[in-house]
């Protein structure tokens, strides 16, 4: 069976895509794993899932070996493609994984640092944007962030970077999905879009604050047709405003 199988209906015209050069990289392998090594410069090696000896956590195999367990599915196709395209960032990632178990162990409990970790591996993102963009996102303010504003977006770029959130929007996109937009650390200016700044981003201290912000995705201008529409963003369950003060 070929693996492109894992890719049928996925439309990767989308912009959430465009940074991960999705046609055609399926095509004519025999498994993801052989699809993503096709198109690897050296950093990390793809291996069947079977390849993880068993009682060892994938994260701390992946430091051991610099090779990545996967399945095919496309959830894995997603987490290879950004290894592939941002792999300064994913072996920052995996490097903070690897010594928070090797400090703590696997337990039901992850502990801040890895608990952060993962959550951007598999949901964050990175955005560059006008401050004005900035202020309004970190406010909730998402009329002035979508509509006032929207022109800003032009100087704006957003890079999806959870493989998980990647799986959701090729297979179902919907209002409701949410990027987890990781905050520069005060020590660097911005996060630009590219692999070297994103791993600078990474570090320990920072990412244990969990410095994160809620983006609804689809609501970017140009990302999604039904935004065009003011009213897209009168859905307080998905556009929801800032949590009041506890009294």
């Amino acid at each position: 069976m070929s693996a492109a199988v894992f890719a049928e209906g996925v439309d990767a015209g989308r912009p959430w895509l465009a940074p991960y050069a999705l046609p055609d990289a399926l095509a004519g392998a025999a498994s993801v794993a052989e699809a993503l090594n096709r198109r690897r410069t050296g950093e990390v090696r793809f291996v069947p899932q079977a390849a993880l000896p068993a009682g060892e956590a994938y994260e701390q195999f992946i430091f051991r070996t610099r090779c990545v367990p996967t399945r095919d599915n496309l959830h894995d196709f997603f987490n290879g493609l950004v290894w592939l395209h941002c792999p300064l960032a994913k072996r920052q990632l995996n490097a903070l994984q690897a010594e928070s178990i090797e400090r703590d162990g696997v337990g039901a409990v992850r502990g801040p640092l890895r608990d952060a970790a993962t959550l951007f591996d598999e949901n964050g993102a990175v955005l560059d944007a006008p401050p004005a963009l900035w202020e309004a996102l970190l406010a909730r303010d998402w009329h002035r962030l979508f509509v006032t504003q929207r022109a800003m977006w032009c100087d704006a770029r957003l890079r999806v970077f959870g493989h998980a959130l990647l799986e959701q929007l090729a297979r179902a996109p919907r209002k409701a999905l949410t990027a987890h937009v990781l905050r520069a650390p005060g020590d660097v200016p911005a996060i630009a879009v590219d692999d070297a700044a994103i791993a600078a981003a990474l570090q320990a201290g920072h990412l244990a604050t969990k410095p994160f912000t809620p983006l609804p995705v689809l609501g970017v201008p140009g990302w999604w047709p039904a935004n065009e529409a003011p009213g897209f963003y009168a859905d307080a369950a998905v556009f929801r405003p800032p949590r009041s003060p506890l009294r």
